[in-house]
């Protein structure tokens, strides 16, 4: 854990959601059979939010930094830095952080993009709070985890065309002098051994897009293998627990657990390998579906304000994405 007399705190965040509302009797009429029970049952997802066919990764972005902006009280020329979090990015080149640079009017901000998959608003987080912590010339760091993965679903694949959902959400960390609040520690993981069971694998170098690319549908999101179901919740109750270590603390002590929204089961075996009661973890897919890298901070909006979190509070946000990556940070708010 580092220690400094500079602190990255949570200054405000923002999320912002498609019109589009997209519900379960949608995909039985597609898809031509009843997948709303299993849906409904099993994974607890209600609806979720699609992208309008002219709205883009940019436009989820600039949606959630303007919230964000207007929550914290400030305007867009404070922003010293802009970390867009995304595995659906606007280009291939150049980064989707520089539009949204471009259309919030955040003329100062430095800017670079992170894909971590779905573990990226959490990894960024990380970066943000080390840039804070040890260089004078950031006050005020914006970051912004983003899903647009209708853009890239095969709506033949029943497998994965139901649970994907877009949307993002931001936060604005700011830096305090001898504060009580704020960053408490981080860490991160990879197995790599799963980087081939999801993921868009046309598009990059690795498999350029051609036509015939296009007709076989390979640049779509593809779930190759099945993950082992135990992976999520013993990655994510072994970094709690890491986490706990290096700040000083004990499970007990976390007031909301912010955990990657993509299996409400996973999220629950979690909390009972900590030994935590279930409702310390919040669950917010079920009018979202998973939406990736904007999860986390679509999860905090939600439990903020529920009145679930408030300053003071410890929590601790663990994500999780293809790659496979883990990522997890806690914070006193």
């Amino acid at each position: 854990m580092i220690r400094t007399e500079r602190n990255a705190v949570i200054h405000s965040h923002g999320i912002y959601l498609p019109e589009r509302v997209i519900p379960n009797s949608y995909f039985d009429e597609l898809l031509g059979t009843n997948v709303s029970d299993w849906l409904e049952e099993y994974v607890e997802i209600y609806e979720r939010r699609w992208c309008a066919e002219n709205e883009s990764t940019a436009d989820l972005c600039a949606g959630a930094a303007k919230d964000a902006l207007k929550r914290g009280g400030l305007s867009p020329e404070m922003i010293d830095l802009l970390i867009v979090t995304t595995d659906t990015p606007e280009y291939i080149s150049p980064s989707t952080a520089s539009k949204v640079q471009y259309m919030t009017g955040m003329v100062n901000a430095a800017i670079f993009d992170i894909n971590t998959a779905c573990a990226g608003f959490v990894t960024s987080l990380d970066v943000a709070s080390k840039y804070l912590q040890v260089d004078n010339n950031y006050k005020y760091i914006m970051v912004i985890g983003v899903y647009a993965m209708s853009k890239y679903l095969n709506m033949k694949d029943k497998k994965s065309v139901n649970l994907f959902a877009d949307g993002a959400g931001a936060m604005i960390l700011t830096a305090e002098e001898n504060s009580n609040r704020g960053f408490l520690a981080s860490t991160m993981t990879t197995k790599g051994e799963y980087s081939g069971y999801m993921g868009i694998y046309a598009g990059g170098t690795a498999k350029p897009v051609t036509k015939e690319v296009l007709e076989s549908g390979d640049n779509l999101l593809q779930l190759r293998e099945k993950f082992p179901p135990e992976l999520n919740p013993t990655m994510w109750s072994g970094l709690a627990r890491k986490l706990c270590s290096m700040a000083g603390l004990t499970p007990e002590d976390i007031k909301r657990y912010f955990l990657t929204q993509i299996n409400v089961r996973s999220i629950r075996e979690t909390m009972d390998m900590l030994q935590i009661p279930r409702d310390r973890a919040q669950e917010s897919m079920h009018y979202y579906g998973y939406t990736g890298s904007a999860c986390i901070p679509l999860a905090f909006y939600d439990a903020w304000e529920a009145g679930l979190v408030k300053k003071g509070d410890i929590i601790l946000m663990i994500g999780s994405g293809g790659g496979l990556a883990f990522a997890g940070a806690a914070f006193r708010l």
